[in-house]
């Protein structure tokens, strides 16, 4: 029987669609129009396709637990994909990774000049706001930079289940930003670091809410819906074709999580950043901007810090250790660039609100993926 050419691009589709990719030695590094990477073989980018089939025989075996897709780009190119549940298709929720997107949308605005800069303040763009609950002039002073870095002075902590601004609390009421905006300004007891003893002169608090009204204020400044404004400037020009934002209860896109992107999607922002904001040779988003949002301006612990909306860390293979900054989201999700080695990974899973859910997720980095370097 004679394959013709056309079968045999259905074919390969086919298996590429339902099961993992590893380029073939040899294979051209052609863009895959499914997709919109280029691909390229294991070996020719420095890695071990056995150590990438091992960690797949780790996670079907169960010692990695609810793991739907692991992605790798290296060099610019598509090396790794695998689909553990669902396909190239399949629409991931992000949660917290979406806060990223968020920053980014923020740096493409004050590239086009809608927004000054990350120093302008939050009421700036929403005058319309003329009461809010715990008045106090400080908070005319909060600034953009202040929600990118989860360091404004609002009492907002969604790692504290006391906070008067944790998230579960907002999502009690109907409009998220009067609620953000109407929060008490925070204290600092004696045992707590107070900002201006603090490393970056900030103090880290895990703000969801403040993530959320960054929404708003982009909606403000462009005259235009988040989820538009997003489209037109960055996943288009990505060739990011599907994406489901989810909204608050007033129809503001929900820049605080959940996003659902495909994990070739995810895998092109953390490429973005690190081509210093270009695509396909394309300037995106400026490379200030990039620089500015991966460098620490807060800290988080002795082991992190966080950028604008970036989580700042290093990741180890035993040998050495690699800076990284990534985003990251509830359930273990996680979209990885490692500079030193021009290294993109995405990591979707659902150990949604699961103990141990990044540790997993962390240890395919350093006990797969970061020793199958042979290079």
């Amino acid at each position: 029987m004679r394959i013709t050419p056309l079968v045999a691009t259905l074919f390969s589709l086919l298996l590429s669609i339902n099961h993992c990719v590893i380029a073939a030695p040899g294979q051209s590094s052609e863009i895959d129009m499914l997709r919109g990477w280029s691909i390229t073989d294991a070996a020719g980018a420095g890695l071990s396709s056995t150590r990438l089939h091992q960690m797949e025989a780790a996670v079907q075996s169960g010692e990695f637990t609810k793991i739907t897709s692991i992605l790798i780009a290296r060099d610019g190119k598509l090396v790794y994909e695998h689909y553990f549940d669902g396909d190239f298709g399949t629409l991931h929720n992000t949660r917290s990774a979406t806060k990223t997107v968020a920053g980014i949308l923020v740096g493409l605005a004050i590239d086009r000049k809608f927004i000054g800069d990350a120093q302008s303040t939050v009421m700036s763009f929403l005058p319309h706001i003329t009461t809010v609950n715990h008045a106090d002039p400080r908070k005319e002073k909060i600034t953009i930079e202040d929600f990118l870095t989860m360091s404004s002075l609002l009492e907002c902590d969604d790692w504290n289940q006391f906070s008067s601004g944790n998230e579960e609390r907002m999502y009690l009421v109907e409009d998220y930003v009067q609620f953000t905006l109407g929060l008490p300004i925070k204290g600092f007891p004696a045992w707590a670091t107070k900002p201006e003893d603090s490393p970056y002169k900030r103090s880290f608090s895990y703000c969801t809410a403040g993530v959320v009204t960054l929404g708003a204020v982009l909606e403000q400044a462009t005259k235009t819906k988040v989820a538009e404004f997003a489209q037109r400037n960055l996943f288009d020009p990505l060739e990011i074709k599907s994406v489901e934002w989810q909204y608050t209860p007033t129809g503001l896109a929900m820049t605080g999580g959940g996003l659902n992107m495909r994990s070739a999607d995810l895998l092109k922002l953390a490429q973005l950043y690190l081509n210093a904001g270009q695509w396909q040779g394309k300037q995106i988003i400026s490379s200030e901007w990039v620089k500015t949002s991966t460098n620490a301006h807060v800290q988080i612990d002795d082991e992190m810090t966080y950028g604008y909306l970036w989580w700042l860390k290093s990741f180890s293979d035993n040998k050495k250790d690699y800076n990284a900054f990534y985003m990251s989201g509830n359930g273990g999700n996680k979209v990885v660039a490692l500079p030193d080695l021009n290294m993109a990974i995405v990591i979707t899973s659902t150990n949604y609100n699961t103990r141990g859910m990044h540790e997993q997720t962390d240890r395919l980095i350093t006990e797969y993926i970061l020793p199958s370097r042979v290079n």
